[in-house]
């Protein structure tokens, strides 16, 4: 076993895990008074669910088996069994550092990507029905997703198909913002939608929040190198460049667009560039990743600031104009930029070798992601609307009141009487 390497993930496991409170404190900022601490508490509650899940079957799922199947792992390592016995022996030969620090890594990629969803639909679904969606989810879809993207040559997109995500933009960031625009559908908008603005109601929450995810993103894309090596100071390297860029972009953004840069809006370009670069981290050099960063910005700013109100769907965190539309800008980008000697599968970007094939791979993988988890969110979405009864959501009452009351029972900011 590698020291180094082992110490090198177990920060990197720790630092992702240190992103899904970050978020909580994210989207708390972004919601409205009488709704934070329930959007912060469905945060949290997918950091419970997905413990157990990951742990029961979520692991073995997704990289378990003999790597055979392109669309799921298998049922040897259901419940972790043996992991104790495993660690009592130290690392196998050949392994760098314990298959436990890997379960806990992919442990913490399956809760931030969990988490993101529940922006979609804050301020107004139950929180029982949530927990039930998240739970099936985390079971059948983020699962097979992680394998057929991660398990190996046999895998079906990224083996047989070669899309390449370094650290995922297809598994963590298009299937999460998939889901959070199909759940905001089927649950329906909020009160008052598109008639009244739904504004932050603390942004140094937003920017605190912002702070611990970008804190915790050096692990998430510099750990996907998977040992402590140059491609992992690439990872960061290119991480910091792109998120920066986000930042200036959005900033820029605004001053064209609004007049003003806002604390909010540069937080948000942060997470744009870093959503851009996720896929790329690992392939491309770092003036690539500024221009991803660069251009992922506007591209989210347009999904959120015209998209959403020119379909109508309510979003109400903007999970998916942020990390589903990042995403896909980040994949596509991904098969413009990368490097043929850093590509997994030697296939280069369409700037480097003039070849289209790394473009069509990514495009297609990017299809078959949107295809499987779309349809899978519509299937669990019907299956647990009808387990509750046929509604997602709360009651008129229960939303005007706030979700922190009517929900949980305790309220974020006791002392306040106004009406928001």
């Amino acid at each position: 076993m590698d020291s180094g390497n082992a110490a090198f993930m177990l920060i990197c496991a720790m630092l992702v895990l240190l992103m899904t409170p970050g978020l909580a404190f994210f989207y708390g900022g972004l919601s409205r008074r009488k709704n934070v601490g329930n959007t912060m508490m469905m945060v949290f509650a997918s950091i419970g669910v997905v413990a157990l899940t990951w742990s029961i079957c979520g692991w073995s799922f997704a990289y378990g088996g003999d790597g055979e199947n392109p669309f799921i792992g298998g049922f040897d390592q259901l419940l972790l069994l043996g992991s104790a016995v495993d660690a009592s022996s130290g690392a196998q030969a050949g392994e760098a550092y314990p298959a436990l620090t890997d379960i806990v890594f992919q442990m913490a990629f399956c809760m931030i990507t969990t988490a993101i969803i529940t922006g979609g639909v804050a301020g107004r679904m139950r929180f029982g029905a949530l927990v039930a969606f998240l739970a099936c989810w985390t079971a059948l879809v983020y699962p097979p997703l992680a394998h057929m993207v991660w398990g190996g040559d046999a895998s079906l997109i990224g083996g047989m198909i070669g899309a390449l995500d370094f650290a995922g933009g297809d598994v963590v960031h298009i299937s999460s913002g998939l889901t959070a625009l199909i759940l905001c559908i089927m649950v329906g908008r909020r009160r008052g939608f598109g008639a009244m603005s739904y504004r932050p109601h603390n942004v140094p929450f937003i920017a605190l929040g912002v702070a611990l995810l970008w804190f915790g993103w050096f692990g998430f894309n510099a750990g996907s190198a998977f040992g402590a090596d140059d491609v992992a100071a690439l990872a960061l390297v290119n991480t910091a460049c792109a998120s920066g860029a986000g930042v200036a972009s959005w900033m820029l953004t605004e001053r064209i667009r609004v007049g003003k840069p806002t604390l909010a809006g540069a937080c948000t370009g942060l997470v744009a560039g870093l959503v851009a670069i996720t896929p790329a981290a690992g392939f491309v050099e770092p003036w690539a990743a500024i221009v991803m960063g660069l251009a992922a910005s506007p591209v989210c700013y347009a999904a959120i600031s015209w998209l959403k109100p020119k379909i109508g769907y309510d979003d109400a965190l903007d999970a998916f104009g942020c990390h589903c539309v990042g995403g896909i800008a980040g994949g596509i980008m991904t098969g413009l930029f990368c490097v043929p000697e850093l590509s997994w599968t030697d296939q280069g970007g369409l700037l480097y070798t003039g070849d289209w094939s790394l473009l069509g791979s990514q495009l297609l993988g990017i299809a078959v992601t949107v295809a499987f988890v779309g349809l899978c969110d519509i299937v669990l979405g019907l299956a647990v609307r009808a387990c509750f009864g046929g509604q997602l959501r709360v009651s008129d009452a229960a939303e005007a009141q706030g979700l922190d009351v009517a929900e949980h029972g305790e309220s974020a900011y006791p002392a306040y009487i106004g009406l928001d």
